[in-house]
């Protein structure tokens, strides 16, 4: 696909073809430095995620606990992969479709790569109404985010967190036997 190209799949579905350069939602940090910052960031993260469910599975935490922390730490590994090695296998996509393995190299260095997002979902279209004053009468969509698999493991991983928090947390009571003396 070329980028920004659209495969609309139903009116609520689309395979949309968008390169993030930054983090969700697009959010950057600028320049080749800012790049590095960012990927080494994903990688730390990565690695202290790695770190913290070994110590769940040692401590033997609820299995739903660590799955919710599997799903987390997988999409940050996609990105983390996919920022790292993009840039170095694929030529840019401006205009045209990308080359894989080009001459001369891709059009990134190593940690230096876009993560590609492909899903979007527009599940409503409509124009904000005439009395509002800041977008009167102007078009909008209600979720409009491109997104990729790797930053749905990691939404899908924090709901089960935040849902199921209840049973993964279960605060174990103690109960205190008090012994009693009758004297008599």
């Amino acid at each position: 696909m070329i980028l920004d190209e659209e495969i609309i799949i139903t009116n609520w579905f689309r395979i949309h073809f968008a390169e993030n350069r930054g983090m969700a939602f697009s959010m950057e940090l600028p320049g080749i430095w800012g790049k590095m910052i960012l990927s080494i960031m994903r990688l730390v993260a990565v690695s202290v995620g790695i770190w913290y469910i070994l110590g769940l599975f040692k401590q033997k935490t609820h299995w739903g606990f660590i799955t919710a922390c599997c799903f987390i730490l997988a999409g940050a590994l996609g990105n983390l992969i996919d920022g790292a090695f993009y840039g170095l296998v694929f030529s840019d996509s401006y205009g045209r479709i990308a080359e894989v393995l080009p001459k001369g190299g891709g059009y990134a260095g190593i940690m230096q790569g876009q993560v590609v997002d492909m899903l979007r979902f527009p599940l409503y279209r409509g124009v904000f109404p005439h009395w509002m004053p800041i977008w009167k009468d102007e078009p909008f969509e209600f979720f409009n985010a491109i997104f990729n698999i790797a930053d749905s493991a990691i939404t899908t991983g924090v709901l089960i967190i935040i849902i199921f928090q209840k049973w993964f947390f279960v605060k174990e009571e103690t109960t205190e036997k008090s012994e009693t003396t009758v004297v008599s």
